[in-house]
Formats: structure tokens, sequence, C-alpha cells
């Protein structure tokens, strides 16, 4: 894990590098003026050594200003290095997270990729600061100031250091117990970001069920569960300060006892004790923020650990060594293709699969829902792999290519169409990045886009909200439709993608489609039979299994489900939902 995350310090090595050296010098500043304070008591203010007076606290302004410059320059470095560990963190894991198939996607979930995202490289971030500056200043002030301490008077530092292993035992049995809570905390915020996510894509089912006060329990409960976490392990750091002050406390009590008793001795000087007391303070804020420092790194380990697994993740779906460029034509084969979700576990979503399309040819799939229509449509173009058996396009195994390049040439259309904010002609760049105006037109023509698009106030130039939300769903097909229209592709797959638009229309796309593009493979799924009726062959699904592959006439004939379906539509006057 800490291999893998020290990797995206990248280019911020050399501010990695210079920020300890600023903060050594930054202490070794700091050190310095609690002896330049005894000599200045000892040999100036009780001497009556005016010139000593002058030259001491010369020198102690001295290293007050390059322990300030110091400072600056060690937390200047330190902002810059962490700021850009944690922008490489969030570039590499987004990165990577394109590179995922949908199993790697649904292995941590969105709401838990999210959170990986924002709230552990906070965590990643504030840890790697505070470990650049505090993690390097905290103990090396504390082994120094106890190093002095030994230098001023021996005897006088053993009540010291027994304080301070007492302190550091009440410290860690508190951190010990925090850490345990701290771990559990990031759990809890995938559920709370889950909520949040799923609540506001949902906000119109939500408001049409009339379901906001559920909503509000669901994340009450979520947020509760959290407050209560942090609350325990808030409760246990609290102690931290009332524990120190008890025994840091008591610790002055007793130097300044015996201190006054050696002072009046003659063995210790006055300047010696007052900076015996500023060293001692010093080793105990340092301890203090070692304690801290200590709960900061469990949070940042549970967070590391997380961003560690994504960034470690690797791609199910990967394109071979020596990948194919080319797809020579939209012919498609399934050789006994069988297919599961979950590999292993005996559910199979498709059976035995044995079909061999032509290239150009126009075929319908129908079937009841489930049956694995669009399980069926996404090996295609390889968003899944199959378990056994192979899926060729233009002859060729779709393991063999490169990944670009066969789902350039095998555009599908997706159920649940999506659009992403900004403008119409943004959204249809996706098809075709740079291509003139006549063709973005064109394919949204052969869409029956332009339709709307045209009385649209700004036309091409409209904005599109997140999601498409200002766009109907028979909008978002059609502009879904013309932006695969414009990757040109050899095989064009409709999943259930006209189920929005009226009948009109849907006859309209389908004759555009047969007469512009003759020579791509449509493959159209659909509810409707009237929207596959005219296709070349037609596919009838079945619990995953072919039950008929055929014209519209012989499967009436031949095929009784087909049939059900057929009788259902045109007597029943709807749509069927074979079960």
């Amino acid at each position: 894990m800490i291999k893998t995350l020290l990797k995206q310090i990248g280019e911020y090595k050399k501010d990695t590098i210079i920020t300890p050296i600023f903060t050594v010098l930054e202490v070794v500043a700091e050190l310095l003026v609690p002896f330049v304070i005894a000599s200045l008591i000892d040999k100036g203010i009780e001497a009556g050594n005016l010139r000593n007076v002058y030259l001491y606290g010369a020198l102690m302004i001295v290293l007050a200003f390059f322990g300030l410059a110091f400072g600056i320059q060690a937390g200047r470095f330190a902002a810059s290095a962490s700021a850009g560990f944690a922008c490489n963190l969030r570039q590499s894991m987004f990165e990577n997270i394109q590179t995922f198939s949908f199993s790697n996607i649904d292995k941590f979930s969105t709401a838990g990729l999210v959170t990986r995202m924002t709230t552990d490289v906070t965590n990643l971030q504030m840890a790697f600061q505070m470990c650049l500056r505090i993690a390097l200043r905290a103990p090396l002030m504390l082994i120094c100031s106890m190093v002095m301490c030994l230098l001023i008077n021996a005897r006088l530092s053993m009540i010291f250091l027994a304080a301070i292993v007492v302190l550091a035992a009440a410290v860690a049995l508190i951190m010990s117990k925090a850490m345990k809570i701290f771990s559990h905390v990031f759990h809890r915020y995938d559920d709370l970001n889950a909520s949040v996510q799923e609540n506001i894509s949902a906000i119109r089912v939500v408001k049409a069920f009339v379901r906001e006060d559920y909503e509000n329990e669901k994340f009450g409960k979520a947020a509760t569960k959290l407050y209560e976490l942090f609350v325990s392990a808030e409760k246990l750091q609290a102690l931290n300060l009332p524990v120190m002050m008890f025994i840091v406390y008591g610790c002055i009590i007793a130097i300044s006892w015996f201190g006054a008793r050696f002072i009046v001795a003659g063995s210790m000087t006055t300047g010696n004790l007052t900076s015996l007391f500023t060293y001692v303070m010093t080793a105990f804020s340092s301890l203090m923020m070692l304690s801290m420092i200590f709960v900061m790194m469990t949070m940042s380990a549970a967070s590391g650990k997380r961003i560690a697994e994504v960034l470690e993740e690797k791609a199910d779906i990967i394109a071979p060594p020596k990948p194919l460029d080319r797809v020579r034509d939209g012919s498609i084969d399934f050789d006994h293709v069988t297919f599961s979700y979950r590999q292993g576990s005996g559910e199979e979503t498709l059976s035995d699969i044995d079909l061999h399309i032509r290239s150009g040819e126009t075929i319908g799939i129908i079937g009841g829902t489930g049956c694995g229509k669009s399980s069926l449509v996404s090996l295609i173009s390889r968003l899944h792999d199959v378990t056994s058996g192979s899926v060729k396009v233009g002859g060729e195994d779709v393991r063999n290519y490169d990944l670009e390049t066969l789902r350039n040439q095998v555009a599908v259309v997706l159920q649940k169409n999506v659009l992403f904010s900004g403008t119409v002609l943004d959204n249809l760049r996706w098809g075709k990045k740079i291509g003139s105006t006549e063709e973005y037109r064109e394919a949204c023509r052969m869409a029956c886009a332009n339709e709307f698009i045209e009385h649209l106030p700004k036309g091409y130039d409209a904005w599109v909200e997140r999601g498409g939300a200002n766009f109907s769903g028979g909008q978002k097909q059609r502009l879904c439709i013309a932006r695969a229209l414009l990757k040109k592709p050899k095989v064009l797959i409709l999943d259930d993608s006209t189920s929005a638009v009226d009948t009109a229309t849907d006859a309209k796309i389908r004759e555009a489609l047969q007469t512009v593009i003759p020579g791509t493979t449509k493959i159209i799924i659909a509810q409707r039979i009237s929207s596959v009726q005219d296709a070349d062959r037609i596919l009838v699904l079945d619990n995953g299994r072919v039950s008929g592959f055929d014209t519209h006439e012989n499967l009436l004939k031949t095929n009784s489900i087909y049939q059900e379906i057929y009788e259902a539509q045109t007597k029943g006057g709807g749509d069927f939902d074979h079960a």
C-alpha cells in the first residue's frame, strides 16, 4: 500500500524533500532560543551586564527571525507537496476507474468510489502534510528538548523523563481505543454518500410518491451513526488534554521545588531553571502533537488502504498484448456462448447461444424481462466477457481487438439514456469530436432529433442539464441515437432505445436506418413487435436461451412465444412484457 501511494508524489518529490530540511532548520532555531535566554538571565540581567543583555537579546531576535523564515518556507513547500499529492491521487484513481469494467465498479459501488476520491483523499492529504512537518518536527523537538534538559541538569531531568513515560502510556491507551472507532468511520461515509446520491438522482420519483419523510429518516439514520462514531472517538481524544495538563503541572511543581533547592545550594542558576522549564513545556507539547499525529495517521491509514485498493485494482476486461486495430465488417457470430454475471455461482444469464448474423442485416430481439436481451448485446462490444464460447465481430474474437477500436465500430445506445451537462452539440460530439455542422444535422435528422432541436431557443447550442434532466425521455433517446450514428459504426445496437418515442417516430427512425446506412449491421431490442417485424430476422429469447430466430412471418407460424406476444399486442392494443 505505502509503495502504491508514494508513487503518486510524482513531480512533487522536490517539495517533499525540501520541506523536512526547512523543518529541521526551524526546530534548531527554536531550540537555541531557551539556551540564549539562560545566558541572557545569567550573564546579562543577574550579572548587571547591559552589553550582554543587548548581545543576547539581538541573538534571540535573529534566531526568532530565522525560525519564522524557515517555518514559512516549510509550510509553503508542505502545502505544495500535499496538495500536489492529493491531485495526483485523484487523477490516477479517476484514470484507473475509466478502465474498469462493470464488475470492477460493482465491487466498490459508486458511492464508495466517490468517498474514496473526496473524503479519503482529503484525509490522506492532511496526513501527508502533517508527516512532512509535524511528524518530523514533534519527535525532533521532543528528543532535542530531552537532551537539552539532561545537559542542563541530569538529576532534575529524571522527574521530567518519568512524567514523559507516564504521559506516553496514558496517551497510547487513549489513542488505541480511539483508533478502533475511527477505522469504522469511513464505511459509514459510504452509506451516507449512497443515501445522498440515490435520493438526488431519483428526486422526481421521491416527490411523485411523497417519500420525502422516508428518505429523510433513512439519511438521518446514516448521519446519526456517523455522528455517534465521531462523538465516541472524540470523547476519548478529549481526555488527552486534561491528562496532559495534570501530569505537566505535577512535573512543573516537582521541578520548581527541587530546582529552587538546587539554586539555593548554588548547584544551578536561575537562567538554567528557566531554560529547563521552557524545554520541559516544549517536550510535553511535542508529545501531545505526536498523539494527534497518531490519530490522524490511523484515520489516514484506513483512507490510504481504500485508495490503494482502487489504484491497484486491475480491470477485468483488457486488450491483448498485440490487439487488432481494424474491424473488417459487421458480421457477428455467437459460438455456443454461455454467460454469467457471477462466475462459479451456477446462475447462467445466457446458455448455449449459437447465432450467426451477416454484415448489414437488421436483427430484432424480443423477449420477456430478464431473458438476457441486454446481456446478449453487451457481449458484442465487450462490456462483459463470455463465461464460455466466443463472440466474433468481423470474423475475429472480440477479445482479440483493441477495446477502443472495437467500441468505435460497435455503437451501443444503452437502455438507460445518459446525457452530460453541456450543449446539445457537446453531447453530439461524443459520437464525433470534430465534424461539420451538416454531419451533426444529418445524424439528428436520421434520429428524428432535429424535430425538437430546431424549436429550442438556442438550437444546437441549447444547454443540457446533468443527465438530460431538462429533456423528455423520448428526446434523450433520439439524441443518444444521433450520437451513436455519428460514429458511423459497422454495428449499431439499439437496446430498447425507442421505447419512449411514439410509434410514428419509431417507424421514421427505422426507415432512416434502413435507407441511409444499409451496410451497417443493426440490432434492435424492443418490447413492441411493430419495432422489429420488418427486420431481416428476429431473435426470440426465453430465460437466456434461443427460442426462435427467423423472419416475422415464419415465427408467427412456428414460435409459440412470439405468437403469444403478437396476439397480446395486436388484440390488447398495448405493449406486452412476456413473463
